[in-house]
């Protein structure tokens, strides 16, 4: 039920951004993905791009460290009309890590005192993106997967339409060296990974492409099927709650006896792993989510409760988009409110239209 919940909540999401991105594209340079509820997906032009804010790109433009995030291709490319240029993952309307640079990019958003305040940024710190982090697994290896920013001592989880926080085999949660000391694994969220079907990359294109960041990659290496969720491009998982292990035991759930064919697993695995890199590192952490998407706020309280420092979860926060809106320049929360129906607090967003008044 949850998951169904989910997914709902994402979808519609999805369809409101479609209906917003239809009209905010008209006139900038972008196609359309293939397939029903088609994504928008915009193209560079004269030293603008359709989906940022245009002091975001020039700030992003001049930044060689920011402007490298480009280099991520967008991994439903094949939904997509052909370019001369292939389609990269910021170029999506349902981008979260473009949503995450269009905020703070933009002049002025990173040095305002109360954004500092609202996250509890202090020092100069510089802004960076897609941050690899170093949580340690046990054997004296290395998680070197991506954490979507880092500003000085925070760490930041970027989400806008992803399905969820992803899911993994408990053998591989259980690897990290210090999963027992900050997690009460009784507690965390528990799935049951069961391939079920093929799925088509048409087939809700957006869907998962941010999730393509090499969730088991460990020292430069990127884990099997076996150890690592795959993409639901290729294939979807069934995911039903299992019973949890036995307090205090220290062997893996199987789940031999609840299932023929499925495996054990964890769900919230990226805030797992993101938890326990901040851990490693000394920092905090923040998830920043649309507030259309309480699902997202449910799942990461789930894991939070299960942190067993009280120290620790202190320096665990959740804010959302719109939250973060009372706080930024006027020109960049008119262009939030347009493009993504963000709004500060007591604010109605701007109206859309359904998509048949657009064609």
């Amino acid at each position: 039920m949850a998951t169904a919940k989910a997914s709902w909540y994402a979808s519609e999401l999805r369809r409101e951004l479609g209906l917003r991105n239809r009209r905010w594209a008209r006139g900038r340079a972008h196609v359309e993905s293939y397939g029903n509820s088609p994504v928008i997906v915009y193209a560079p032009e004269g030293g603008r791009h359709g989906n940022f804010f245009d002091a975001a790109y020039a700030a992003i433009a001049a930044r060689p460290e920011w402007m490298r995030r480009f280099g991520k291709i967008h991994a439903q490319g094949r939904a997509l009309p052909k370019a001369e240029r292939r389609w990269r993952e910021l170029d999506s309307s349902m981008s979260s890590d473009a949503l995450l640079m269009n905020v703070f990019c933009t002049p002025g958003v990173s040095e305002a005192p109360a954004v500092r305040r609202t996250l509890g940024v202090d020092g100069e710190d510089t802004l960076v993106f897609g941050w690899r982090a170093r949580a340690p697994l046990t054997g004296g290896r290395s998680d070197r997967t991506e954490v979507d920013m880092r500003w000085g001592s925070l760490l930041v989880e970027a989400k806008l339409t992803e399905g969820d926080f992803q899911t993994c085999k408990a053998g591989v949660v259980e690897g990290y060296r210090d999963f027992d000391v900050v997690f009460e694994r009784e507690l965390l969220p528990r799935v049951e990974l069961a391939v079920k079907r093929r799925r088509e990359a048409t087939e809700f294109p957006e869907d998962y492409s941010q999730e393509f960041e090499g969730a088991g990659e460990v020292d430069g290496m990127i884990l099997s099927g076996a150890e690592a969720r795959p993409s639901l491009v290729d294939l979807t998982y069934g995911l039903k709650p299992v019973p949890f292990s036995e307090p205090g035991s220290s062997v893996p759930f199987t789940g031999a006896s609840h299932s023929v064919g499925g495996e054990a697993g964890y769900a919230g695995y990226q805030l797992i792993r993101n938890v326990l890199a901040a851990y490693a590192e000394g920092c905090s952490f923040c998830v920043v989510h649309d507030e259309r998407r309480p699902d997202l706020r449910e799942a990461w309280f789930q894991v939070m409760l299960a942190v067993k420092s009280a120290e620790m979860r202190v320096r665990l926060k959740v804010m959302t988009w719109q939250e973060l809106a009372g706080s930024l320049p006027e020109g960049l929360r008119g262009f939030l409110d347009w493009k993504y129906g963000i709004v500060r607090a007591g604010r109605v967003a701007s109206p859309v239209k359904e998509l048949s008044e657009f064609d």
